[in-house]
């Protein structure tokens, strides 16, 4: 370069640059330009449900690249999934225009992908490293359990991958942990198992989701000069739903602003609800401690909800202690009030929602703007039920319905293969369910052994079995099989069929299968597997079960737009709805016993959060709904309303001449008569008071086997009895603890002594 230069020149008019067309600031509110615009050091931009926070994310990447001497490549935006990355791409090129794809946009997961396949060297991989699926993880994790001489029946893959990702999540590398760490698991060899995986893991080439992140954080605590390389690159860091990092991923940011410190996080800590899957909201709350003289800037103007559905959300989450605090509000009408409402059982809840879906729709609302938000998947059963018995189309997010899914497919092959024993499909579904030791060519040479006999798959492993035409273990397990399903058979027309369901599960050992199965999935499966039974306690044969089953799945074929929309309340995260039910607001599902009893306080704020999504999705009308009495799992239970309800604002809820009675018309059971609307959120004491009054006018309404003293001798022919669930009736015929009893509502129907009472 030259040191010489024209100094003629010098005094020459310069050119002025264009001033930066910030037209896109137009339209921000005051929080959002102020998010926008505050460029340097660090930043969290809280920011309330409903409250525009993806389009100010964008904006600020546009803000960046026009005030700031920094280069596309130089900033990092980091997200969760790749639906929002992808938005979030797209949204970008549509204001920056192609400098977009320069930026370095991706999800958590995405970004360690592309730093790893830079320095795979660096950690014992080749640059063309495998990512592991689930199923090849497990594969993995079986062989080593097997090598290491450990019953994977009592120990399986699926509980050893719990607590090693749990252990990735935190950011810990074998030689970090401690055994007290690992659950329990093996007696506690979970450390010296997790070394030997990750030691697997490297000689052959491959790494799993977790590694993605570890790797990274190995690379960069390890390589100073690699970390110092990254610093320097990425000028800017943007993170998006920040309330939902796990420990690995908060270690990793911290790393790369450290240099800059111009990293800006978006997020909400009254919406992290993912705890369960390693989500720190601390690592939100102590974000001005990591970064000290950070903006903390608030979104609070909401542009979803009314004013009254905002004010009950922001009532319950206000008391939530470890929160940053904030409080929406909004510019648009007052809206109508939250309904709440008790009532008697699940049943007359899920018929109270379908008849407010049919006045709302009555009223001009559409069904795809409708949505029931449920705490625990197995809720949803009653809904499907009852909107296939009125002709309420609707749609399982986020999940199957409940006949689709794969753990409620296995027994309902098993059910198909008792009812019908030519039914082949079913059986090879089953036939090696759980492990047996039957695998494909035991099924091919019963499939041979059916050709060359003209028989069906399950009575060709009869005669197999009959004849020794297998030898040994697979023997043993094809003779015990086929004499499960005589049995099983002998019993369908003796028994109830919800009886008949509990027998399989038990006795074929697949409930069991999923009871030692200690991986995060295996709670819901056993959830569903538990409200099988009572589906088919309304059901007088196994065959009209089947049948009604066999509706519901061709029903499923529909693919209109028209559905109310049915999913948990964590999957409905990130969406919203012109009408949002709540149903299941009780004590022990809402907040969830469990989640109570393994983390106490930590637990009670996160389902407390996890209400407050569920308010916030609603636009224009919510309800929200609790049962005195629920049957889960086959069992009644009486439940008191949530604390949750107790912590509503009175002055947001209708009360009761603004939102009417409910008549119960189309109860058919006596039980129904009784239901009542909260006027306002009321104690404990007084709900109880109001169950006391009602049960003193009403017979027991339990399915549970009723108690006896041994006094009660009525039941005879022709004694009048009483069932919770079908009400009045005589007694037909009488075969041993059997009944058959002509109900004066229900019909005829057969059922088990200890479940009537005489009157």
């Amino acid at each position: 370069m030259s040191d010489n230069f024209d100094i003629g020149n010098f005094d020459a008019p310069q050119e002025a640059s264009p001033p930066p067309d910030l037209s896109y600031l137009n339209g921000l509110n005051e929080g959002q330009t102020a998010a926008v615009q505050s460029l340097d050091g660090p930043v969290l931009v809280l920011a309330g449900a409903g409250t525009g926070k993806t389009r100010v994310l964008i904006t600020r990447l546009a803000h960046i690249l026009n005030m700031r001497d920094v280069r596309p490549w130089e900033i990092l935006a980091v997200t969760f999934t790749n639906k929002a990355a992808a938005e979030m791409r797209e949204r970008t090129a549509n204001l920056v225009g192609p400098q977009a794809i320069e930026i370095k946009l991706g999800t958590f997961h995405s970004i360690g992908v592309w730093l790893l396949r830079r320095h795979a060297e660096l950690v014992g991989l080749n640059t063309n490293f495998t990512i592991l699926d689930t199923d090849d993880q497990l594969r993995l994790l079986k062989q080593i359990l097997v090598d290491e001489g450990i019953d994977v029946k009592k120990w399986p893959p699926r509980g050893l991958a719990a607590v090693i990702d749990r252990w990735k999540d935190k950011g810990l590398r074998p030689d970090q942990v401690k055994d007290l760490d690992g659950n329990g698991f093996a007696h506690g060899r979970a450390g010296e198992l997790y070394k030997i995986y990750q030691t697997r893991l490297t000689a052959q080439n491959a790494c799993d989701f977790g590694d993605l992140l570890l790797h990274i954080l190995t690379l960069f605590q390890q390589n100073p000069e690699i970390l110092a390389q990254y610093q320097n690159r990425f000028k800017y860091i943007l993170v998006d739903e920040y309330q939902d990092t796990n420990v690995a991923q908060y270690l990793m940011l911290r790393l790369l602003a450290q240099k800059h410190k111009n990293i800006c996080c978006v997020g909400d800590d009254d919406q992290s609800i993912y705890g369960w899957r390693g989500a720190e909201v601390g690592n939100i709350l102590k974000f001005e401690d990591d970064f000290p003289g950070a903006d903390v800037i608030r979104l609070e103007r909401n542009y979803r909800s009314t004013s009254h559905i905002l004010g009950a959300a922001s009532g319950l989450i206000s008391r939530n202690e470890s929160r940053l605090g904030k409080t929406l509000f909004t510019e648009g009408n007052d809206g109508e009030k939250v309904v709440l409402n008790g009532l008697w059982d699940g049943g007359n809840e899920a018929r109270w929602v379908a008849d407010e879906i049919e006045n709302i729709e009555r009223k001009g609302a559409s069904l795809k703007d409708v949505a029931i938000l449920v705490r625990a998947s197995f809720q949803t059963r009653d809904f499907e039920e009852c909107f296939l018995s009125m002709g309420i189309k609707y749609r399982v997010i986020g999940g199957l319905r409940f006949y689709e899914r794969r753990e409620i497919r296995d027994v309902l092959a098993y059910l198909r293969v008792i009812n019908q024993a030519d039914d082949d499909l079913a059986f090879e579904r089953i036939y090696n369910l759980p492990k047996r030791g039957l695998g494909a060519k035991a099924l091919e040479k019963i499939r041979n052994i059916g050709r060359a006999n003209n028989l069906s798959l399950s009575r060709a492993a009869v005669l197999a079995v009959e004849q020794k035409l297998f030898k040994g273990k697979p023997l043993a397990a094809l003779s015990e099989l086929c004499a499960n399903f005589e049995h099983w058979r002998a019993q369908k027309d003796l028994i109830p069929p919800n009886e008949l369901v509990e027998a399989v599960l038990e006795e074929s050992g697949y409930f069991d299968m999923w009871r030692q199965d200690k991986s995060v999935e295996a709670e819901g499966k056993k959830e569903n597997l538990k409200e099988l039974g009572p589906a088919l306690a309304d059901y007088e044969s196994l065959g009209q079960f089947l049948e009604h089953v066999s509706l519901v799945m061709e029903n499923n074929e529909d693919k209109s737009d028209e559905m109310v929309s049915v999913m948990t309340l964590h999957s409905a995260k990130g969406l919203e709805y012109d009408t949002v039910f709540l149903p299941g607001w009780e004590e022990g599902l809402f907040p969830h016993q469990r989640a109570l009893d393994e983390n106490g306080l930590k637990a009670l704020e996160e389902e407390r959060r996890l209400a407050y999504v569920g308010i916030t999705r609603a636009k224009l009308r919510c309800y929200i709904s609790h049962a005195s009495n629920r049957r889960i799992h086959g069992q009644w239970q009486s439940s008191l309303p949530s604390r949750f309800v107790d912590e509503l604002p009175k002055e947001h809820i209708a009360d009761q001449s603004e939102q009417g009675v409910y008549n119960t018309s189309r109860a058919s059971d006596a039980s129904s008569t009784f239901t009542w609307r909260t006027a306002e959120p009321t104690h404990y004491t007084d709900v109880m008071k109001k169950r006391a009054a009602a049960n003193e006018a009403l017979v027991d309404n339990t399915t549970q086997p009723l108690k006896s003293d041994g006094s009660d001798t009525g039941k005879e022919v022709g004694s009048r009895i009483f069932h919770q669930k079908f009400g009045y009736g005589r007694i037909l015929r009488k075969d041993g603890p059997k009944l058959e009893i002509a109900f004066e509502k229900a019909g005829t129907k057969k059922v088990m002594e200890n479940f009537v009472q005489t009157c």
